[in-house]
């Protein structure tokens, strides 16, 4: 039998990709291919942390504010992930920049999910951005991380419509919805082994179906 992938989940808000993480591969979800072992916030408010005990999935606080620096930080942050037992990060709305040597650490078992088609659109605002340029296709992207933001290996992709009289919070909820569907695939693909780096590409087994490296949600 394939070992389950052990993954920990890093967050800093209300865990809105973690519940569809959770949902996908949560204790209750039959013949996971994922074992979700820790769910990791660096606030202690983070609502997230509240939908992984629901689910029964451990949790933990390490908060930045008590570290010096981002190194001290990403050390107590790897020492409890390695703890836990995990050997893949995702980061599911985790707001903090990590050091080169935290992501060396983990360099092609973290990923994260960034709200728009990469490589357009890096950084924040992305919904405001993808409307003022008048983009008519929008998304989301699943990405192997890399010391600079927003870069690394491309899992997987969604593209979402830009319609006509939208605003940034319709556009975003579209995205959103997307994104929930999206990173429970990647993980899906990553946990089956069918994703591997190389140089600074992602391929994915994909037996010739488009759908395995890009899903489009509805269009409405």
């Amino acid at each position: 039998m394939t070992e389950k992938l052990r993954l920990a989940v890093l967050i800093s808000g209300r865990g809105s990709n973690l519940q569809a993480i959770l949902d996908a591969f949560g204790p209750h979800a039959a013949d996971s291919p994922i074992e979700i072992v820790l769910v990791l916030s660096n606030r202690p408010d983070a609502a997230g942390l509240a939908r992984a005990e629901k689910a029964g999935v451990a949790t933990g606080v390490i908060d930045h504010k008590e570290f010096a620096d981002r190194a001290s930080f990403d050390a107590a942050m790897d020492a409890r992930i390695r703890a836990a037992g995990a050997n893949f990060i995702a980061l599911a709305g985790f707001m903090r920049l990590l050091t080169d040597g935290f992501i060396a650490a983990w360099r092609d078992r973290m990923i994260n999910i960034h709200p728009a088609i990469l490589p357009a659109l890096k950084g924040l605002h992305t919904h405001e951005r993808a409307i003022a340029r008048g983009l008519k296709l929008h998304g989301c992207t699943v990405h192997f991380v890399r010391p600079e933001m927003d870069t690394g290996p491309i899992i997987a992709q969604a593209a979402v419509p830009v319609l006509a009289g939208d605003t940034p919070d319709r556009l975003g909820a579209r995205v959103l919805a997307a994104e929930h569907r999206l990173y429970p695939h990647a993980l899906r693909l990553i946990a089956a082994g069918k994703v591997r780096v190389e140089g600074e590409t992602a391929v994915v087994e994909s037996n010739g179906d488009p759908a395995a490296f890009l899903i489009n949600p509805t269009l409405s």
